[in-house]
């Protein structure tokens, strides 16, 4: 949003004056002119805003052929014309540079060059198209023995009977109503003297700055160009490959007449395994072990990702303790491209014990003579200086959270407590006749003053 339109005539030397070039400038020239005056006065860089609308004005003139032609021939009054009354000459400087150079960025082909950043437009002038994202589901197993699977979309491509031309014949004119640029600007007045440009796809057009006739159109892509294809795509997921890896089609994404296409690109997205945790190239397995299991020994048989039957035993004599881990070399995943090398397999065991009542007093004995002592026998304790105590069942970690949220709400309530406290303070009562207390009563006189 800029100030007041300027609709004065004025000579076909100002613009010409305005970057310091002579009438013979070539667009080289005009475009080192530009950049340097521009970076000078540069609102961004602290220079004078009214210059620097006065240098984008210039520049977005005489850079345009058909545009500098009239103003040598014409001046500014004949651009008023040719632009449709006395709007044309109402802009922002701003959007006229994210016109030329892509939307909003600075591109290294821009006078700029990319000094003042910015982000990406989506459209490039001659750049590749857009990307097209699509996430493939697969597997662990997939992922552990690799495959191949079929992937169907539909795109755009260019159409065959008029080679992406849109006519019959060939021909298209630039579109009068955006002059070729797919884009019209609007003016609004929003205020006395302030004016509001906006910028819209060209409805004439739709977009793409040419016009054909309907006669003309070709018979299969309506004018158009491009015509909707089914492909299908055999992605080819080699082991090892990791959840969210990348895998490129260069140049299979929709067609356009005016850029090569752009890619493809399937993410892999991995399904939850019922049995296996993958992090990076090992894998990771909990098992559960009765207490006869973890004491005496165990074996199982454990179905792998790719169908062998390992079998899986400790070591005679070992004993498993709850929550402890062991680990199987080459087990886990193959490397990504290096598959004959792989991680480890660990197995996280969980021991599992006896419900209460299905040990017998008779059993229990038959353990404690079985199993080694842990600490001092029971009879060479003395009981009778013993208080007796009773345990109960308990979840630590509800217990934990219920004695937080007691204290929480009693510092919240010691808080409001501290602010009640100094929210009152005591004041001298002034007597309606203006004479003061006696000092024996002054305290008789005070009064609570709440706080305001």
């Amino acid at each position: 949003m800029f100030g007041r339109s300027s609709c004065r005539s004025a000579g076909n030397s100002k613009y010409y004056d305005i970057l310091g070039v002579s009438k013979s400038a070539s667009e080289d020239e005009l475009k080192k002119a530009y950049r340097k005056a521009a970076m000078k006065n540069h609102p961004d860089k602290g220079g004078d805003p009214e210059k620097f609308k006065e240098l984008s004005q210039a520049y977005e003139v005489l850079s345009d052929p058909e545009k500098r032609e009239i103003y040598d021939e014409y001046g500014e009054d004949g651009l008023k014309e040719g632009m449709g009354g006395g709007c044309g000459a109402s802009y922002s400087p701003f959007d006229i540079l994210e016109s030329f150079f892509g939307g909003g960025s600075f591109s290294p082909g821009s006078p700029f060059g990319g000094s003042f950043g910015g982000s990406s437009g989506s459209r490039g002038r001659k750049g590749q198209g857009e990307n097209v994202i699509q996430t493939l589901n697969v597997s662990l197993e997939e992922l552990y023995n690799g495959t191949t699977k079929k992937l169907s979309l539909s795109r755009n491509i260019l159409c065959r009977k008029c080679k992406g031309k849109g006519s019959k014949s060939g021909a298209s004119r630039r579109c009068n109503g955006c002059r070729g640029s797919g884009m019209k600007v609007t003016c609004q007045q929003i205020a006395h003297g302030m004016m509001q440009q906006m910028q819209h796809v060209c409805p004439t057009c739709r977009g793409s700055g040419e016009v054909i006739s309907e006669r003309d159109k070709c018979k299969r892509c309506k004018g158009k160009k491009v015509t909707q294809e089914k492909k299908v795509l055999e992605v080819h997921v080699d082991k090892g490959m990791q959840n969210g890896q990348k895998i490129v089609f260069s140049g299979e994404a929709n067609e356009a007449p005016d850029s090569p296409p752009g890619d493809i690109v399937v993410i892999l997205q991995q399904k939850e395994h019922p049995k296996f945790t993958r992090k990076f190239d090992d894998l990771y397995m909990e098992h559960t072990l009765s207490l006869t299991e973890a004491l005496c020994g165990f074996q199982f048989v454990l179905t792998h990702l790719d169908g062998r039957q390992l079998l899986i035993k400790s070591d005679p004599g070992e004993v498993i303790k709850p929550d402890q881990s062991k680990a199987i070399n080459d087990e886990g995943m193959p490397q990504y491209e290096r598959p004959f090398m792989k991680g480890r397999l660990y197995i996280n065991f969980e021991v599992e014990f006896p419900n209460p009542g299905v040990l017998s007093p008779e059993a229990c004995r038959a353990l404690e003579t079985i199993l080694p002592p842990d600490g001092p026998p029971s009879d060479t304790l003395n009981l009778d200086e013993c208080e007796e105590t009773t345990l109960y069942d308990v979840n630590i970690e509800e217990e934990m959270m219920g004695k937080e949220r007691v204290r929480h709400h009693e510092a919240y309530d010691s808080d409001d407590d501290d602010d009640d406290d100094d929210a009152y303070y005591y004041c001298e009562e002034d007597d309606d006749d203006g004479d003061d207390y006696d000092d024996d009563s002054s305290d008789s006189h005070r009064v609570a003053c709440n706080q305001q």
